[in-house]
Order: C-alpha cells, then sequence, then structure tokens
C-alpha cells in the first residue's frame, strides 16, 4: 500500500489530467489506509467520486431523453436501454462505494464537527444520486435514506458551524435541491434555502480569511440563484 503523501499528490496529478477513475482509486486506497482526513484530503475525495458520478449523472440523463425520444424505432430502443442499464449499474456501484467508505471507514472517524456534516452531506448526495435513477419503492427507500442522512448532517451542523461555514451552507443548498428535484416540494426547498441566506447574511463581514470568504460567497450565490430559478419555474439548479 503507498505512503499517505504519494498518494495525496498522486490524487492531485490525476485530478489536474482529470483522470476522474484514476483519482478515486488513489482516494479509495487513502481512506483505506487512514480514515481521519484532512480538509484538502476531504476536498480531493469529494471531486473524485463527485467528477465520476456526475458524468455517469450526465450520460444517464442524456440517454433517459434519447428513449422518451424513440418511439418507433423498437431497434434503437432495445440499443438505448441496453447503454442505459449499464450506465445505471455503473452509477449504482460507485454510488455504493462511496458509500461503503462512508459507513465503514469516515463517518465513525470522524473528528470534527465540519467533518461529520461534510460526510453525512455526501451520504445523504449519494443517496439522492441513486433516487434518480431508481423507481417505485427502491426510489422511495432511497429518498428516505438521503433525507435521513441530510437531517443529521443538519442537526449537527445547526449545533456547531457558524452560520456562515461553507460545508453548513452547501449542506443547505444540496438539501434544497433534494426536497425540489427528490420530493416534488418547492415550498420546503425554498423555505430552506432562504432560512440559510438569511442567517448567513449579518455575519459575512465577521470572516476574515479570504479562503473562506470566497468558498462562502461561492454557496451564497448559488443558493440565492436558485431561490430565483425556483421562483420563475425553471428546472435547472446548482450544487456544492
Amino acid at each position: 500500500m503507498a505512503d499517505k503523501n504519494l498518494l495525496v499528490a498522486r490524487a492531485k496529478m490525476t485530478e489536474q489530467a482529470e483522470r476522474w477513475d484514476d483519482m478515486v482509486l488513489c482516494m479509495k486506497e487513502l481512506v483505506e489506509k487512514d480514515a481521519v482526513l484532512t480538509e484538502e484530503e476531504r476536498n480531493l475525495l469529494s471531486v473524485a467520486y463527485k467528477n465520476t458520478v456526475g458524468s455517469q449523472r450526465n450520460a444517464w440523463r442524456v440517454l433517459t431523453s434519447i428513449e422518451e425520444k424513440t418511439d418507433t424505432n423498437e431497434r434503437k430502443k432495445e440499443i438505448v436501454k441496453g447503454f442505459k442499464e449499464k450506465m445505471e449499474t455503473e452509477m449504482k456501484e460507485m454510488c455504493g462505494e462511496v458509500l461503503a467508505l462512508l459507513d465503514k471507514f469516515l463517518i465513525p472517524r470522524a473528528d470534527t464537527a465540519e467533518s461529520e456534516v461534510f460526510y453525512r452531506k455526501m451520504k445523504g448526495d449519494y443517496f439522492r444520486y441513486l433516487a434518480e435513477i431508481s423507481e417505485g419503492e427502491e426510489r422511495e427507500g432511497m429518498v428516505t435514506k438521503a433525507k435521513e442522512s441530510y437531517e443529521k448532517a443538519q442537526e449537527k451542523a445547526t449545533a456547531a458551524l457558524p452560520t456562515t461555514d461553507p460545508v453548513r451552507l452547501g449542506l443547505a443548498l444540496n438539501f434544497s435541491v433534494f426536497h425540489y428535484e427528490n420530493r416534488n416540494d418547492p415550498t420546503e426547498a425554498c423555505k430552506l434555502a432562504k432560512e440559510a441566506f438569511d442567517a448567513a447574511i449579518p455575519d459575512m463581514d465577521s470572516l476574515y480569511e479570504e479562503s473562506t470568504y470566497k468558498d462562502t460567497e461561492l454557496v451564497m450565490q448559488l443558493l440565492r440563484d436558485n431561490l430565483t430559478l425556483w421562483s420563475s419555474g425553471i428546472e435547472d439548479h446548482g450544487e456544492y
């Protein structure tokens, strides 16, 4: 097993090369070697899996769109269906891998409130991604698990993190997207996003570190954008 510093260096290199599958391998090995990650390592882990699963999500959406438009050509429908099922299998495997790392290594050994919120938010995100490609009772199960994970993260964030913390705001952003997209509840989505935004505004002037200010400002902008889009009925929205 490679040295931890070497794995981090490899992960950064593969990130620059946009070799997401290789980056995932580096970060998986790192977590299995030492589950207590630094903030930088947590972010590398998130980037690796988010980009890998993100490309799968995009492909699945494209195939779903093609499938919906393919009404008469049975041969084409079968081809699209086959590719879509392959993509669903790959997504389920990758999301399952992330969830296993979170449950077995990362959440039990989270040594700060911020890291625990980060991992529980991540857990909610990957159950949400699974819900997107599921149907019926399976989908309902994924939605329930995502909601439970987000709620545990929110409880911890509210108790232990500042209103301007980027991880706390990122949780509010993604939890509100979950309400809007997966639960079809725009009222709750807007309520959650607005509460997080309004709570952070008065404390923005107290942020002294430039990097934290920039991260916070970015998520605040995404919250504001989503509130505007949802109010106008537009479907495309940002996540953190």
